[in-house]
This record gives structure tokens, sequence and C-alpha cells, in this order.
């Protein structure tokens, strides 16, 4: 489903699509980002994952993170990126992306970090090294679950977006991340019956980044990087309709604008 315009896209989050995640049209979300979210409420977002999280083979290091935020600032919010590492030529450069890292070990860096932080948003990218491993698929379910629910126990007042794997270009690696896919977006329904506030944002598939998008078989171009950040601007906007978005623990030493 391609939404064109901002009221068709909100009208699509009420269907029940959006339990799975919802298609958009990558090429205007720039122009959507017309007012802020959840009532300007300040975005303390953690950027969680491996290397597609740190922003691997984008021209500028970035990945998707400054898109992504320029789209928030542009209606209004303000923003911190936080996270424990600092990539790209961003203002707001911390992140919490590891390359090479799989779900369980970006859920040993989540334990150290999210308590620091206590971000109000986290977005969750991880498993493609998994993947590429093929490491331990049958587990993939329960360990991204236990990976999910130490999020919630570590910021209680975080609402997570949870991405699908990105295609693939290696036809093994793209076979297990299919496998994990399913896992992962049976665990993110799970939660969501259970009341927990998460999105599933829908990576694989026409909307996310294609072949033609991909600077190697596994990390985006800037092209592919831009319909993430689009992606997860969806998401964002649908938690901003549920009003799941809600003020960030105060944290000593933490602003609000982590581009000041």
């Amino acid at each position: 489903m391609i939404i064109s315009n901002i009221g068709s896209l909100l009208l699509a989050f009420s269907s029940p699509l959006a339990q799975h995640g919802v298609a958009v049209n990558h090429a205007g979300m720039g122009a959507r980002a017309l007012s802020s979210l959840g009532n300007g409420v300040p975005l303390r977002i953690m950027p969680l994952g491996a290397s597609i999280t740190w922003g691997q083979q984008s021209t500028d290091g970035n990945g998707y993170r400054d898109a992504l935020r320029s789209q928030l600032t542009g209606g209004g919010n303000l923003v911190n990126m936080v996270g424990s590492r600092k990539g790209g030529n961003m203002k707001d450069n911390d992140v919490e992306g590891w390359p090479g890292y799989r779900i369980d070990q970006v859920h040993e860096k989540a334990i150290s970090a999210v308590p620091k932080w206590k971000p109000n948003v986290i977005l969750v990218n991880a498993g493609t090294n998994d993947a590429i491993q093929k490491y331990n698929l049958t587990t993939v379910g329960a360990r991204f679950e236990d990976f999910l629910l130490d999020l919630y126990r570590m910021s209680p007042r975080a609402s997570i977006l949870v991405s699908t794997l990105i295609l693939n270009k290696n036809a093994g690696t793209e076979a297990a991340a299919v496998r994990i896919n399913t896992e992962i977006r049976a665990v993110s329904q799970k939660l969501r019956n259970a009341g927990r506030k998460l999105f599933l944002v829908e990576m694989h598939g026409e909307d996310g980044p294609r072949a033609a998008d991909m600077a190697d078989d596994t990390h985006p171009n800037d092209l592919g990087y831009r319909k993430m950040a689009n992606l997860w601007y969806a998401g964002m906007i649908q938690l901003s309709d549920l009003r799941w978005l809600e003020k960030a623990e105060d944290v000593a030493g933490v602003p609000d604008d982590g581009g000041a």
C-alpha cells in the first residue's frame, strides 16, 4: 500500500494493516514534517542495532539518522539522538550501532546504554548478523523477545519502533533474513497484543531499500538509507497518533536538544 499524503497515511494507520507496519511513499515523506509529534514532546531517540544503525556504507556516515532527525525537527520537535558512540558528520551523531553484532550482542550493549539515557523512543534494527552467520536461527524469536522486554524494563516510558530486516543481496543470507523477519513479526505482534507500546516498521518490501538501493550485499546506499528514514518517520507518526509518546525521564546532563 502506497500512501501519498498525510491524511491518507493517518487513515491507513487506523486499519488492521497498522498491526504489521505500513508501507509509505518514500519519494514524498520529506514534505510531511508539517507539525510536531506527540504535542511537541522532546524526542530522546536511541538508534539501536548493528552496522546498518551505525550507517555503514553511507557517504556521510549518518545512515538514516540525519534524514530522520531533520524530518522530526522540521515539524517542531526537539530531538536528542542518544547512545554511547558517535558516528557520521551530523551534529547530533550519538548512536548505539555496533557493526558485526548479533541480536544477543546488541542486547548486551543495550543493558549498559539504555539505563544511562532513558530514551523515550528506541529504534531497533537487529538480526542481520544472525542471518549472515546463520546463528541459532531456531532461537531468534525467544532472543528477540527477551531483548525487547529488557528495553521496556530499562526505560519504562519508551515506545519502540521495531524494524524488519532489509533485503540482502546474498541469497543464503536473504533466506535467513526472511525466516528471522517471520519471528520478528510474531514477537512484535505478541508484545503489541500484550499492551506494549510497539510498532513494527516494515523495511523488507517495495518501499524499503531494494537491490538498486544497496551499496553492497548488506548495507544501503544513501538512497536506501533515505528510504529507511522515511519508513522510521512514518512509524513515528503512528506513535504520535496512538498517543504513546511521553516525556522521557529526567536524566542529569541529558538535554532535550542534542543539536544545540
